[in-house]
């Protein structure tokens, strides 16, 4: 299976590095905005000094045990043919076990709940961190309160229309804004931590253990808090495809985590010096002139987090989408040279729409950070239990170490989502309601697709010996080819019927295309058609994909004139079925699912549009299909 490659010259390694600290830490970078604040500002810490030390070692640990070890070292390397994310993971993981049908079922259903809650996921990480950037202009003046909720959705709007633009143009200041954001905390930190430089000694683990050990019910409630460290630590191995292992690596231990380290104890000796700093312990690190270019700059990267979430929420849905989760949904590429580069209309307002419903909602950074947590934590579990079967299954290593060096993240996020579970009715119940939407659409259109397979199926004719039965009575025959999609191969397509019903003929050439899914990343262009002679200048075309293909059906048969099929563009049809589902009472599937799953059948997009066939050159014909 073939995958872009990356190349290894030191300047490419540069760049792609510097790609990584804006794209993928962009989240995890803006984390320092809410944490300290959000963990004090519960009111279950009291204020003490060796609290304080307490908590920086605790979130100094979660990012080291998180972030460095079980993402940045372990899961990195699981990638699926050079790829990353839940749904490479997933598709992986599912590979492994193809041999338990019913553990590779349950490792699906489980996958796909974790993929579902990136939605939610994906509505709270932009508002908390544009909300508490802006929310920054309350400590240069109380009278800017009233104007932060309306600047964020200003903010946040500009953001979700400019999609539509792309973002090939501004793309390439994300990593150097990013670069220059990750200076600026490490340098606030730093003027800090000189005025109290005992701070440092937090680093120790045993500052952690003796607070857990002194405050084991205060600890547990504020891991609920502490997770806000490692917001978007998931985009680690989500963006593995973009830049790869080494570059993604080098720019956490190089940049991403010294910054981090170094602001967090900055905060920790500045509330060491002046308690009163817990209102808003970042931004009262800076100096009075300072603020209003340090809010510009926090605008800045929250933007660009928000912008790498966007655009992962973009690429997920897509591969969602060729996976056969979801219907197709109209695909727009803003970028000529980056296939990558695609905006998606409905999902862009969809996210809009939800985030600026959570800011209404929830109106201060610290009432979205009770809605934090639940939803991020479950997918870190959904990861951690996904990688034990890669590296049980796939990698062979012994069942006592794969249980050994998963289990231990296991309980860490175990931990972490118990503590979140108390949030549930005071936000977290937000998330969990938008994954759990976007779940029940995902098994229902799977489903769907399930039952509209046995259906043509069952009503299935057998295409060569249909053909055997044309040929005996040919039809009289035009010039040019024809091309029918057909769902399963070796069947008669609708479309075909249809054209022989009301038209009474065929084309000298006819070729019966059946695009196959696959559940890996990338199918190489040598595996991308396979061909069957049927007889009397007729073809019978499986084109492969992998789920991050760009789906091209004229590209691919293209690849096939050497083997004997030649196209000629200007002479070729693509004939399409265009089925209408109707509902009916039945067992199999409960009726609001089945209006749901025909609703969502009639609204799919083009099926011409998603696999970029010649509009001028596509003809459908309809029929009427009960499930």
């Amino acid at each position: 299976m073939a995958h872009r490659p990356v190349q290894k010259t030191k300047s490419s390694l540069a760049a792609l590095t510097l790609g990584a600290i804006g794209v993928v830490y962009g989240d995890i970078g803006t984390s320092v905005l809410y944490s300290v604040k959000e963990v004090f500002g519960s009111g279950h810490v009291p204020f003490t000094q060796e609290n304080v030390y307490g908590v920086l070692s605790l979130l100094f640990w979660t990012l080291t045990v998180i972030v460095s070890l079980k993402y940045v070292v372990l899961v990195l390397r699981a990638d699926n043919n050079g790829e990353g994310g839940l749904v490479a993971m997933l598709a992986l993981a599912s590979q492994t076990v193809k041999d338990k049908p019913r553990l590779r079922s349950v490792l699906l259903l489980i996958g796909i709940f974790g993929t579902s809650l990136f939605y939610g996921d994906g509505v709270i990480t932009p508002a908390i961190s544009v909300l508490s950037a802006v929310e920054g202009l309350e400590v240069v003046s109380p009278h800017f309160t009233k104007a932060v909720i309306p600047l964020t959705l200003v903010i946040l709007f500009l953001l979700f229309w400019f999609q539509k633009h792309g973002t090939a143009g501004i793309g390439r200041f994300f990593g150097p804004i990013t670069l220059v954001w990750f200076a600026t905390i490490a340098a606030l930190g730093i003027h800090q931590i000189a005025g109290h430089p005992e701070i440092l000694a937090a680093i120790s683990p045993h500052f952690a253990v003796r607070f857990i050990w002194d405050n084991p019910g205060t600890s547990f409630i504020i891991l609920g808090a502490v997770v806000l460290c490692v917001t978007g630590a998931e985009a680690l191995y989500a963006d593995l495809g973009h830049f790869g292992k080494k570059p993604i690596r080098l720019a956490w231990f190089s940049v991403a985590m010294p910054a981090l380290t170094l602001n967090y104890f900055g905060q920790g000796a500045l509330l060491l010096a002046n308690p009163a700093a817990v209102k808003n312990p970042f931004y009262m690190m800076a100096p009075a002139w300072a603020l209003l270019p340090l809010v510009l700059m926090a605008t800045m990267a929250t933007v660009i987090a928000s912008q790498a979430l966007i655009t992962g929420a973009f690429s997920v849905t897509r591969q969602v989408i060729q996976l056969g989760y979801l219907p197709r949904l109209e695909v727009r590429h803003t970028s000529v040279r980056e296939a990558g580069q695609i905006y998606m209309p409905l999902v862009n307002w969809s996210l809009f729409v939800a985030i600026a419903l959570a800011v209404v909602l929830f109106r201060s950074s610290g009432n979205l950070a009770a809605a934090y947590g639940i939803a991020v934590t479950l997918d870190m579990l959904i990861t951690t239990t996904l990688t034990f079967f890669v590296i049980r299954y796939r990698w062979n290593y012994p069942l006592a170490l794969c249980i050994a060096a998963t289990g231990f993240f296991f309980l860490v996020d175990l931990a972490f989502f118990s503590s979140n579970l108390l949030k549930l009715f005071d936000g977290g119940w937000f998330p969990l309601l938008i994954g759990g939407t976007v779940f029940s659409l995902m098994m229902t259109w799977r489903k769907g697709r399930e039952l509209l397979h046995q259906k043509l199926q069952a009503d299935a004719i057998d295409l060569k010996s249909f053909l055997e039965s044309v040929w005996r009575h040919p039809p009289a025959r035009v010039p040019g080819t024809a091309v029918f999609l057909s769902g399963e191969p070796g069947t008669v397509p609708n479309a075909l019927l249809h054209n022989l019903k009301h038209n009474k003929v065929l084309h000298s050439q006819n070729i019966f295309v059946t695009v196959r899914n696959h559940e890996i990343p990338w199918v190489g262009l040598d595996k991308r058609t396979e061909i069957e002679a049927l007889g009397s200048d007729c073809w019978q075309v499986i084109i492969n994909y992998g789920f991050k293909n760009e789906p091209d059906v004229p590209a691919a048969l293209s690849l096939l004139r050497p083997r004997g099929c030649q196209l000629d563009a200007m002479e070729t049809s693509y004939f399409l079925s265009r089925d209408v589902i109707i509902p009916r009472i039945s067992h199999r599937m409960a009726p609001w699912r089945e209006k749901l799953f025909a609703q969502m059948h009639r609204n799919a997009s083009r099926v011409s549009d998603f696999l970029h066939l010649p509009s001028n050159s596509v003809v459908e014909l309809g029929s009427k299909i009960e499930l």
